[in-house]
């Protein structure tokens, strides 16, 4: 398959005609409306040094919010309240911890400074949303994302102290369900996920499931 390049032209090749990794295109911008074109399209944008490549991954890994899996471990720290919970307290200070976090095997982060002015400018426009999970005052835990209809596209996560992150990813969950989204987009495979109850699906269902809630 070709690996199609994107210009100033606010479009993208249809997602089928990915790569078998689920690479699609490359260049373009990070401006609001490509970024929900993307989303809406089953499209999520990744960097690899100072190009933006764009992905559509088959199969598709999801959450269904009414399949969430919480370990006994973790409706202790739930019942206990561990942590403080809220959700858009502080999308700027999320969104610069899971840019600046140390992660196992990873040795740079794909979150570039542009790709944080760009999430910002979507949260101030009401589009991205973060949850954060804190211990005596402090940011130790959270997650930012898109939501679109009834869907969440989850973008990244952090924790700086042990089940942080699981806290608030369950209580945002929670909250989601409550707030009727019916699918939680993660994107690719992480086996903390699918200890969650995240699962497979093809493509094409997951770009069914978008035209039916974004």
């Amino acid at each position: 398959m070709p690996l199609f390049a994107l210009h100033s032209e606010l479009v993208f090749p249809p997602v089928h005609l990915s790569e078998p990794d689920g690479l699609l295109a490359i260049g373009g911008d990070l401006s609001t409306e490509r970024l929900l074109l993307a989303y809406r399209s089953g499209i999520f944008p990744w960097y690899e040094g100072d190009h933006i490549l764009w992905w559509s991954p088959t199969p598709r890994f999801v959450l269904f919010p009414d399949e969430l899996i919480v370990s006994k471990s973790m409706k202790q720290l739930l019942k206990k309240e561990a942590f403080a919970f809220t959700i858009n307290k502080d999308f700027p200070a999320v969104i610069s911890q899971c840019k600046t976090v140390s992660r196992r095997g990873q040795e740079s982060t794909w979150i570039t400074e542009e790709m944080k002015n760009a999430y910002t400018r979507l949260h101030e426009l009401g589009y991205a949303h973060s949850a954060e999970a804190w211990l005596d005052g402090e940011l130790v835990g959270g997650l930012y994302g898109i939501r679109l209809g009834k869907v969440f596209f989850g973008e990244s996560m952090f924790s700086r102290v042990s089940n942080a992150s699981k806290f608030a990813f369950i209580k945002y969950v929670h909250s989601l369900l409550l707030e009727g989204i019916g699918l939680i987009d993660c994107q690719v495979h992480t086996e903390h996920l699918e200890r969650l109850g995240a699962r497979m699906i093809a493509r094409d269902e997951f770009i069914r499931l978008l035209v039916e809630n974004a």
